[in-house]
């Protein structure tokens, strides 16, 4: 059995807590919160024990497996902590908000000889992974276009509006699934630019953007838009149409593999960030294997069991993150910018806001 703590006990540790113990080859020895009551009902719901702080955890623990579920200003130091300790690392998206923390942590990992896996549980949702093996397979001809929705009304915890621990708003937290996703369906071709389009319409006090459109270009010359959003009501919403010159498919994961429920008085709980109340309601079936949490993590344990190569890596966050820091630039200038870009800002947002720290790398 791995070994496995998980650092931030919020929503994002209980997924991957529960995707680890149903590999059946893991278990949780520690968590990791500074909210006592958090920390406690996660390990009276997941096992092992609970601490406040991460590097007593790691001394006693000595986890095989560290998960940084964390606001995104800690992911750097945690992950960079955890492989000092000889521990592979799995981060929750983004992988960081500086690409200079991104680089220091693969580094980190690389010399300690352990595996930086990089969360993004969209790559291994069975209905994007259908997807993948029609463009793979030619069905569709030589892809085009790609555009690719996730949207709902905001976020779970208030520290995702603090620009000092999330780095950015909406294109930051939602809009970089959809450039890993892209990236992916293209079997990673560089992206040569990007445009980007940013504003704050439903949270209107918020210091950070609330919605985003994203518009990458591929060297082949292939488009893909990416829409990010915490303005749109009604739970989430999260779909992706891809066009090739032999054909096309839509695939509806939010709500196409939901049941379709009327009640006079709401349901406890629909799907991820769905409104409760009376009325109709899309009401998940087996959420967390639709959006591809279970096997993510089934492949994690592959990997670090040294039965499989990873499907998403460090590397792969880190390019994902420089696509956002570019696409803030351009939020800012309202002009294209092409890519490599070099960024040394240390979030992302401060580029859009105060254009200091960016410029392509040449």
């Amino acid at each position: 059995m791995i070994g496995a703590a998980i650092v931030g006990t919020g929503f994002a540790g209980h997924l991957h807590a529960e995707s680890l113990l149903a590999t059946g080859r893991a278990e949780i020895v520690g968590a990791v919160s500074q909210r006592e009551a958090s920390r406690g009902a996660f390990t009276d719901r997941w096992g092992g024990r609970s601490y406040n702080d991460v590097a007593e955890m790691l001394a006693i623990e000595k986890p095989q497996v560290v998960v940084v579920a964390l606001p995104n200003r800690f992911h750097a130091e945690v992950a960079i902590a955890a492989a000092e300790h000889g521990a592979h690392v799995i981060c929750e998206k983004p992988i960081a908000m500086s690409l200079e923390e991104a680089d220091n942590m693969i580094a980190a990992c690389r010399r300690a000889g352990v595996q930086l896996l990089y969360g993004e549980e969209l790559l291994f949702a069975p209905k994007y992974r259908k997807v993948k093996r029609l463009i793979d397979d030619g069905s569709l001809g030589s892809v085009f276009s790609i555009n690719h929705h996730e949207r709902h009304d905001g976020p779970h915890s208030s520290w995702f509006f603090e620009p000092e621990s999330a780095g950015g708003g909406a294109l930051l937290d939602m809009a970089c699934h959809g450039i890993e996703l892209c990236r992916w369906l293209k079997g990673r071709l560089p992206v040569e630019s990007v445009f980007a389009s940013v504003g704050t319409f439903r949270h209107e006090t918020s210091p950070v953007e609330d919605h985003a459109v994203v518009t990458l270009r591929f060297t082949d010359g292939a488009i893909a838009t990416v829409h990010g959003s915490w303005a749109v009501g009604g739970g989430i919403d999260e779909r992706l149409e891809v066009i090739g010159a032999d054909g096309s498919v839509v695939a509806d994961l939010a709500r196409g593999s939901a049941m379709l429920v009327h009640s006079q008085r709401g349901v406890e709980y629909a799907t991820e960030k769905a409104a409760s109340g009376p009325g109709w309601a899309h009401v998940a079936y087996e959420e967390a294997w639709h959006w591809g949490w279970p096997q993510q993590l089934a492949h994690f344990v592959d990997c670090i069991e040294g039965h499989a190569a990873p499907e998403v890596t460090g590397e792969d966050g880190r390019a994902t993150l420089e696509i956002v820091h570019a696409a803030y630039e351009s939020a800012r200038q309202g002009t294209r910018v092409r890519l490599p870009f070099e960024s040394t800002a240390v979030r992302p947002i401060d580029l859009y806001r105060g254009g200091d720290g960016g410029h392509r790398r040449e």
